[in-house]
């Protein structure tokens, strides 16, 4: 019955106050009018003034009515600046302490317990943290202050907690406020709008919402780093944990600049994309791809073809191109830019401190690239199978006669291919529905045909159930469609994906915390937990590609050496990607399958490379562009193209999302005859020839009519 008494109290004075209409005197145009009534009753009684606007703010800023902002200007404008902060700040804080306990006497119990179990994080949050998140609001409003005070009732911050954070987190904002409405009540004529003082007070009130975000930033990073002693001075500038791609990177931004930087890896410089990634598989790719080409033969006027193959040297090649490759990420090519290269465990002792190899380093800031390692999935047997990953395969010298590929992913397709053009028989499974589940439908259907007319076994649907061993006969049980089925094989390749490296380097101890996905849980600039910890690459994600870990590189370290002066936002606008298949796939920004979850409106602008003159002499005429635009626009949302060198000719397109070129470009672009890339020219083609402008191309027919014939001619059309 209170409840319900006080509550009826507070709609009745709030429908009343619209009702009346009593929100035409908390308006400017009032203030305007009455300004001299105003100023000649308070120069009369100041403190009956005073008074009286104290309770009046109280009134509005305890029923969450509009007018406060006003209110602050108008109390600098009759008090002065030191009176009306004294009003304002204790009149908003009594306010907002009223509505603070109402929300609280009214709601509280009800929404604790109906959404305890929901709220159970922020209760926690809020008990530990609460005067740290209130003062963050109020310094930065992001919310209404009034619908901070209605929440902040419904937590279990108290109340004298709550009035004195206000108090203090409020005070900056009121004395901007206050002294601009100062400024503007001493302005006497137009001449005065560009006084100092007038301008001075309203780049306060522009620059004061970013002074504050960046004063919160302060207290956050000193609170987060509070219980960890800070070196009287620093040995480096950098320290990056991990010489992959996006360590090599961030190391190479840091000598570029001057900085101190130490570059530690355990094993082998380069990390998965030189050692057991991108290189090796290209190289074994490139050699499969020529037995391929061999084998059509006829395609090329050949009557035969042949090659005598042995894998042992297949691989020895593979690792040859390896070691060619190497001195480009090599320990004496980076100590040659000024990089100290260690090889060791890294283990961050401390965001200001790296131990490795017994030795303590000291830094300003530390980047982890620590990169990933292949997902070995759960299955029964797996661990006695023998199973070889992306790490292991390039070990081989004997050419498995049977290979069991596990995983429809890219790099188990890539490696599928290569095998079977390299005359093992493989056998594909996937758990899905079909191969490259990330592309659209019909880029599975054609890689699917592609593979069975070179003999590999796709068996999509299967789930694998246990790896079994029978008198040396080795097997996978899976279920497909309600029963068991028996697949033999010599040899397993697991290829189900990635899992960051994100244990054994002392992110435990430091409660660093990682995202569901199992990787270090970063900001938009790459910043982990700790202001001077970032993370990039494959250890950070959402995408594991060499390309974008090296553009996460240099954020990271650009962000860790001059983050205090200005911080840079990872850009994924235009990410592309490759699957290195035959046919090749490529794409950047959204394909139909996203673009439909996402539901984004899109219209789809396509052109089969069967029409492009250069992919009919080199009898490769498989695959197609696929442009997704905005409707009735050129603007590009998307891209995917199938067929030979499909990973080059999309470079334009990136280029293109990347600086905002729409088709219109594309197509006004000179390409050279004959090439792959002219298919984008041509693409584009089709898209304007279908946004033709059909009533100036009927003036232009009626045009040349005239030329042709005379007035009559052109009215005939």
């Amino acid at each position: 019955m209170k409840r319900a008494l006080f509550a009826s109290g507070i709609v009745l004075l709030v429908v009343a106050f619209f009702a009346l209409d009593l929100g035409q005197y908390l308006s400017l145009d009032y203030f305007k009018a009455q300004r001299a009534a105003i100023e000649s009753y308070r120069d009369a009684h100041p403190f009956s003034a005073a008074l009286g606007f104290f309770g009046l703010y109280v009134a509005v800023t305890a029923l969450s009515l509009p007018g406060a902002a006003l209110m602050t200007l108008v109390a600098g404008a009759l008090f002065g600046l030191f009176w009306g902060t004294i009003i304002v700040s204790f009149a908003s804080t009594l306010g907002a302490l009223l509505a603070f306990l109402s929300a609280r006497f009214l709601l509280r119990d009800f929404v604790q317990r109906r959404f305890g179990r929901q709220l159970a994080a922020i209760n926690s949050g809020i008990e530990r943290d609460g005067a740290f998140y209130l003062l963050t609001l109020r310094l930065v409003p992001i919310f209404p202050f009034f619908i901070i005070n209605l929440l902040m009732g419904l937590t279990p911050i108290g109340a004298s907690t709550f009035a004195l954070v206000s108090q203090i987190g409020m005070l900056p904002g009121t004395l901007v406020y206050v002294n601009a409405g100062r400024e503007i009540g001493a302005l006497e004529s137009l001449g005065g709008i560009l006084s100092p003082g007038l301008i001075l007070a309203f780049t306060l009130l522009g620059v004061f919402p970013l002074l504050a975000k960046r004063a919160v930033r302060w207290f956050q990073e000193r609170k987060r780093l509070e219980r960890f002693p800070r070196p009287p001075q620093f040995e480096r500038n950098l320290v990056v944990i991990g010489a992959g791609s996006a360590g090599l990177v961030s190391a190479y931004i840091a000598a570029t600049v001057r900085a101190k930087v130490t570059l530690i890896e355990k094993d082998k410089m380069g990390g998965d994309c030189l050692n057991t990634g991108c290189v090796p598989s290209k190289a074994l790719i490139r050699t499969a791809r020529l037995l391929g080409d061999m084998r059509r033969a006829r395609d090329f006027g050949l009557r035969r073809a042949t090659a005598e193959l042995d894998f042992g040297e297949v691989m020895a090649r593979v690792a040859q191109v390896i070691a060619t490759v190497e001195p480009h990420d090599s320990i004496a090519r980076y100590e040659g830019l000024g990089v100290e290269c260690l090889k060791g465990e890294a283990r961050i002792v401390s965001p200001y401190e790296v131990e490795v190899n017994g030795r303590n380093i000291t830094t300003r800031a530390i980047v982890i690239a620590a990169g990933a390692e292949p997902a070995i999935p759960p299955i029964e047997g797996i661990e006695t199978s023998g199973y070889l990953t992306s790490d292991t395969v390039w070990g081989l010298r004997t050419r498995p006669e049977r290979l069991l590929v596990l995983g429809g992913g890219p790099l188990g397709c890539e490696l599928a291919q290569a095998f079977a053009r390299l005359g093992s028989r493989v056998t594909q499974v996937e758990t899905l529905s079909r191969i490259l589940s990330r592309e659209d439908p019909e880029v599975s259907e054609i890689i699917t045909k592609r593979f069975a007319s070179e003999g590999i076994a796709v068996c999509v649907g299967h789930r694998a159930l246990r790896f079994v061993s029978e008198r040396s006969q080795k097997a996978l049980v899976c279920e497909h469609g309600g029963r068991e089925v028996r697949i033999d094989f010599d040899a397993v390749l697991v290829a189900v994906g990635r899992v960051a490296n994100t244990s054994g380097y002392g992110l435990e101890a430091l409660g660093i915390p990682l995202s569901p996905a199992r990787t270090v849980e970063t900001n938009e600039y790459l910043e982990a937990l700790y202001p001077n910890i970032y993370a990039c690459g494959d250890v950070a994600g959402p995408y594991q590609f060499t390309h974008v870990a090296g553009h996460q590189g240099w954020y990271a370290a650009a962000n860790a050496l001059f983050g205090g002066l200005r911080r840079f936002k990872v850009d994924y606008s235009a990410i592309p990607y490759a699957v290195f298949t035959d046919p090749e796939i490529a794409r950047v920004g959204l394909n139909e399958e996203e673009a439909r979850q996402r539901d984004v409106a899109f219209e789809i602008t396509r052109y089969g490379m069967e029409d492009l003159d250069r992919a009919i002499t080199d009898s490769e005429t498989e695959g197609f562009v696929k442009v997704l635009t905005v409707p009735g626009k050129d603007r590009i949302l998307g891209v995917t193209i199938v067929g030979s060198h499909a990973g080059e000719v999309i470079g334009e397109y990136i280029t293109a999302m990347r600086h905002g070129l729409g088709l219109n470009k594309v197509l006004g672009t000179i390409h050279i005859y004959p090439t792959r890339s002219e298919a984008n020219k041509y693409a584009a083609g089709v898209w304007k020839r279908r946004h033709a402008p059909e009533a100036l191309l009927r003036l232009a027919a009626r045009y040349h009519a005239y030329r042709r014939g005379g007035l009559r001619a052109a009215l005939r059309g």
